[in-house]
């Protein structure tokens, strides 16, 4: 009675922080009558995508305005207008009206269609009905986005609107334009492909949609037990092992999430207390989870979604995104496991008894559950388009499903999986209608190639300087935003100042932007990922971030691995350079990890610290000094087993 009693309180406060830190989360629970509105939208949403999926997609825009209709209509009547209306029970009657308005500014193009992209438009020009319901759209679009992702996007949304509209008035002459007079402006936000209905709610409306759906199928068939039994297995015995598992293990549920914060408070409510009785320090605890989870946006093969969109802005089919991506990934999370490792060897935290631990053969019989990620895998390398990879993984789900009891699923159960998909595809539709106002105002303002221009003015065209300063503004613009969005505006005003240079490869210059949007989450001071970490932990949450910072330090330094040496991204590489490269960059990790967790082969010392750190990036950057970086590191190691065998040895004779 005491243990249920024990969990039901750990599933409140795990959900009391996910809606702290977590806007996605912050959806109406008591819905009463409304609840069949919900469920019928939310099922037809997910049908909706099923049937383009097999059939194809309709045009750009009667798919996203079909797509936006069942996405912002859904939020409108799950998410309140302010987090103090939680509680209430139903719905608001505005909220239903905001509703309905939803549904008919966008099937208002689906029944106008042929006259909004026809000559008539060119000739005679908008109605004013035409106007008011662009306007309406872009009004309702905003205000959902607020509800359900959150204020930072809506602001940089906002002022990019603003932008666009008075950019004459810029008070900088180099970011001046000539600006749109409103109707004109309204009109390109709603009836355009290159804003609303552009490149990400496109890929939304197919791709990204799906993967959602598939990753709510995984859950559905206990893939996240499977994950934490299967990192325990593997790495429970080691040195700190508790802590290693809770990176695996998140890692791996993170990659299917897509959310940061999300993943951090449901894998931590089972981790981190466990890291806490292993013996490690509560912010350490709460950092080791949400630096876990924030890497599992980069993990192949879903990475957050943000691959399908990275795929579509640089030409580069998504299989290849997601082989290019192994490398990083690999370099993330190896300095995420050494820093557990040597903060478990400096507190003297041993690995969990076997007895304590999954069994191999109860491991090995569930390892059919992996079959629908190794579909996908397969399906994507023999051709098939991810849409065909995904409605494969999708049916493999379920057809593993149906081997057990207690994942097999009736018809209630179905049609419940169908409306989660939908509700779990809320946050990225708004976010990504959203993130195409802002492309939209920055490719028919000309600002991409403007901020460029400033970021390469600023650092006086040194390239390491134009790597910082794109860096800064990629973490400055990806706090509080979802993985696709930030992704989306961060392409759009960051990427183009490294493009600017004739020796940085495409694919090189959106991973740079990819990552250090990504790691805004754990990076203080707005680090949401280890504040909702370190609200289960019970630490402090500013240590909490600092913590994750060098955990997660690895995240700093390859993005301008991969900007020297774009071999890590598999450019212009044979095998022997790849080989080289990954070793050394390995052993460099390893080495950085050792100086920010002040531990090697023993404690270090200040100076030792200082070498590690630097011999570590020599090893992860290409060049003549990566030899001499394996020089210092091997040293280090060579006279701190000695300093400790020694010891070890006056200890033992006294």
């Amino acid at each position: 009675m005491k243990e249920k009693q024990s969990e039901a309180a750990t599933v409140d406060k795990a959900e009391e922080i996910l809606r702290k830190y977590d806007k996605e989360s912050n959806y109406r629970t008591n819905l009463q009558k409304w609840v069949w509105v919900v469920t019928i939208l939310a099922i037809s949403l997910t049908l909706f995508q099923l049937y383009t999926s097999f059939r194809g997609a309709y045009v750009t825009l009667i798919q996203g305005a079909i797509h936006l209709a069942g996405g912002l209509s859904l939020i409108f009547i799950l998410y309140p207008a302010k987090r103090s209306l939680l509680k209430k029970k139903g719905v608001p009657w505005y909220d239903g009206v905001l509703a309905l308005l939803a549904l008919a500014a966008n099937f208002y193009i689906v029944f106008e269609y042929q006259r909004l992209t026809s000559n008539q438009v060119t000739i005679l020009g908008y109605t004013d009905l035409d106007i008011i319901v662009a306007t309406l759209g872009v009004l309702l679009v905003l205000e959902a986005t607020r509800r359900a992702v959150g204020l930072p996007i809506v602001i940089i949304a906002t002022v990019a609107l603003l932008y666009g509209l008075f950019g004459q008035h810029f008070p900088v002459a180099q970011f001046r334009h000539a600006g749109f007079d409103f109707d004109r402006l309204m009109t390109l936000m709603f009836f355009n492909t290159e804003a609303i209905f552009g490149t990400p709610i496109r890929i939304s409306s197919t791709f990204i949609f799906l993967f959602l759906f598939f990753g709510v199928m995984l859950t559905k068939t206990g893939i996240g037990q499977f994950f934490n039994d299967l990192a325990f297995g593997a790495t429970g015995r080691m040195t700190g092992g508790t802590a290693k598992a809770a990176v695996t293990a998140s890692g791996l549920q993170g990659m299917v999430t897509g959310s940061s914060v999300a993943n951090t408070v449901s894998s931590g409510s089972f981790t981190i207390p466990m890291m806490k009785r292993a013996g490690f320090k509560p912010e350490f605890s709460a950092a080791a989870e949400a630096s876990a989870s924030t890497g599992g946006q980069i993990m192949p093969p879903i990475m957050g979604a943000a691959a399908f969109i990275m795929a579509s802005n640089t030409a580069i089919p998504y299989q290849e995104i997601i082989l290019i991506a192994i490398i990083p990934a690999l370099l993330y999370f190896t300095g995420v496991f050494m820093g557990t490792h040597f903060e478990a060897k400096k507190q003297g935290i041993r690995g969990l008894p076997k007895e304590q631990l999954p069994s191999l053969k109860g491991i090995l019989r569930r390892l059919d559950l992996l079959a629908p990620l190794v579909a996908i895998i397969v399906m994507l390398y023999l051709g098939y388009s991810p849409t065909r990879a995904a409605l494969f993984g999708i049916g493999a789900a379920f057809f593993v499903s149906l081997f057990r009891k207690d994942t097999r699923m009736g018809i209630r159960d179905i049609f419940d999986t169908l409306e989660q998909g939908a509700r779990i595809a809320l946050p990225v539709i708004a976010a990504c209608a959203t993130a195409g106002i802002i492309a939209g105002i920055v490719t028919t303002t000309g600002l991409g190639g403007k901020i460029a221009g400033g970021i390469i003015d600023l650092a006086g065209g040194v390239f390491f300087l134009v790597l910082f300063f794109t860096m800064i503004a990629c973490i400055l613009l990806g706090m509080g935003l979802p993985t696709t969005a930030n992704y989306v505006v961060t392409a759009s005003m960051a990427a183009p100042a490294l493009m600017a240079f004739d020796s940085v490869p495409l694919i090189a210059a959106h991973f740079f932007v990819f990552y250090f949007g990504i790691v805004a989450d754990i990076t203080p001071p707005v680090c949401l990922a280890a504040y909702a970490g370190a609200g289960i932990a019970r630490a402090n949450p500013m240590k909490a971030g600092v913590t994750a910072f060098k955990l997660a330090i690895a995240a700093f330094i390859i993005p301008y691995a991969f900007m020297y040496n774009p071999v890590l991204l598999l450019v212009d590489a044979n095998f022997v350079d790849i080989v080289i490269a990954v070793s050394t960059a390995l052993i460099g990790m390893a080495a950085v990890s050792a100086s920010v967790m002040n531990y090697f082969v023993s404690h270090t010392n200040i100076i030792e610290r200082i070498l590690l750190f630097f011999a570590g990036v020599a090893l992860i950057l290409p060049g003549i000094l990566s030899a001499s970086g394996l020089v210092v590191v091997l040293a280090i190691a060579g006279i701190q087993f000695f300093r400790k065998r020694s010891k070890d040895q006056a200890r033992a004779t006294a």
